[in-house]
């Protein structure tokens, strides 16, 4: 958790990713690579998954939607082993990981009897747990002292280019991020507007809330593939969504 300060760090259920992608990070550390070009490698993972899922290679798609979890936490990483924090990393990492989760329901959808109404609710109930997830942990990474800022709690302005990456690039990239997420931020804030005026989160809040972090959405559906419970994947995030309300109703009475 090298986002946090250490009195703020908490068991990420959804990280477990993280020493495949510190240990990843280590070895292109003295190379060429990027943070962008292993963002590009955990996009081809999760087409490669895709790709199994449509051929019903279940076992395989479970293997590379894990691989790219791990993959996922490597370009942080190497950003910050190479001390070169991104605003074009970072939008693109999450657009990139938006259009996985709407592919992966997709063609969950197509092998499967899912309607693809189930299928798109299933979409969005995965969009706003994920960022109820990172809402809380990026206030969480704002607060702490000497934790990682490049991720904005209220993010409605283009943020000034860093260093090695040209603002058109963070212009364009931020716009796709905003058209894509607004609508999740939106419904999220409005359920929680006083979310950032909270001082810290405890521990065991935020390690339950990892429940929601996309790592562990993506493993549920790594475990639910192989044992043929396809057909019980969308329906389950639906109902799983159910926890938001249970979540920021805790927020609300326990934590301010």
């Amino acid at each position: 958790m090298s986002k946090l300060n250490a009195s703020d760090k908490f068991l990420d259920l959804s990280d477990y990713g993280r020493s495949f992608g510190r240990f990843f990070a280590l070895q292109l550390k003295e190379t060429r690579f990027t943070p962008i070009h292993v963002t590009l490698l955990f996009g081809i993972s999760g087409l490669l998954a895709i790709y199994c899922i449509l051929s019903q290679f279940y076992l395989a798609a479970a293997f590379f939607i894990i691989l790219k979890s791990g993959i996922d936490a490597a370009d942080g990483e190497l950003a910050r082993l190479k001390n070169t924090p991104s605003y074009v990393g970072r939008y693109l990492d999450s657009v990139f990981d938006i259009i996985l989760n709407f592919l992966f329901l997709m063609s969950i959808c197509y092998v499967s009897k899912t309607s693809i109404w189930v299928a798109l609710l299933a979409f969005i109930g995965i969009q706003l747990q994920g960022t109820l997830y990172n809402y809380y942990y990026v206030i969480l990474r704002n607060k702490s002292i000497g934790g990682d800022a490049t991720s904005k709690i209220f993010e409605y302005k283009t943020p000034k280019a860093l260093p090695g990456e040209t603002q058109q690039a963070v212009n364009i990239l931020f716009g796709i991020y905003t058209l894509v997420y607004s609508i999740f931020d939106k419904i999220i804030h409005f359920l929680d507007a006083d979310a950032y005026k909270v001082k810290t989160f405890p521990n065991w809040f935020m390690t339950s809330l990892s429940l929601y972090g996309l790592g562990f959405q993506l493993l549920i559906i790594a475990f639910m593939l192989p044992l043929g419970w396809i057909e019980f994947i969308a329906p389950f995030f639906i109902i799983y969504s159910l926890l938001i309300f249970v979540i920021i109703a805790i927020r609300k009475c326990f934590i301010h």
